[in-house]
């Protein structure tokens, strides 16, 4: 069994392939580089009138990168709906280990002090690479996905890989692309720099979102 490291996870995302586990407590990892990519467009996100009008009452509080940890582990939890997960115990330690190095964040949302809802990921260049994202609440990940997109837009980033579709994440704006198409636009992205820590207030984030790229 190969030793998951930053290193070896970071190169591999920089190459457009990433690890997966077939199951939460199967120890194996598989390396993944789909023949179709998912890939949300960062002027495509498709943002509801009924999430607007959540935006615009903030209904949630929006952090980043204060509760990394829960986050992942939110992702990785069962539940009815999801029976089964991708994250293992080696995909969890390595992203605790990336985001330490300041590479991989996580955006939460919180409701009356309880974290609700969040997503994580791993930044490199102009690229970011979600991973997951969970929800406690109604809208609860939509909303963390809408502040990813403005981060994104205003910190310069070009690409926003989703790995896979869902029929969820494809109404949101997400679609796939060739396996050819994705490694160019990933080649492209990465010769960029990104900055994941920028100023998104609140109050903002619909405003950035109907902004083009400028890209």
């Amino acid at each position: 069994m190969f030793t998951l490291t930053p290193e070896v996870v970071v190169r591999a995302y920089a190459s457009g392939v990433f690890p997966m586990a077939r199951a939460h407590d199967d120890p194996r990892l598989y390396w993944v580089d789909p023949e179709k990519r998912g890939i949300l467009p960062l002027d495509g996100l498709k943002v509801s009138r009924s999430l607007r009008k959540v935006l615009r009452k903030g209904a949630f509080s929006v952090t980043v990168d204060s509760a990394f940890s829960a986050v992942l582990k939110g992702c990785a939890s069962l539940t009815p709906v999801r029976r089964e997960t991708w994250i293992n115990d080696r995909i969890t330690r390595v992203f605790s280990d990336l985001h330490r190095l300041g590479m991989a964040h996580s955006v939460e949302c919180w409701s009356s002090g309880s974290l609700v809802g969040g997503l994580y990921g791993l930044a490199l260049g102009g690229a970011f690479f979600g991973e997951s994202m969970f929800s406690r609440m109604a809208d609860a990940s939509k909303v963390a996905l809408c502040h990813l997109v403005a981060r994104l837009k205003r910190g310069g980033f070009h690409l926003l890989d989703t790995q896979f579709t869902t029929d969820h994440l494809c109404s949101l704006g997400a679609v796939e692309i060739p396996r050819q198409d994705y490694h160019q636009r990933l080649e492209a992205a990465l010769a960029q720099r990104g900055e994941f820590h920028v100023p998104v207030p609140d109050e903002e984030v619909l405003g950035i979102l109907e902004r083009p790229c400028g890209f």
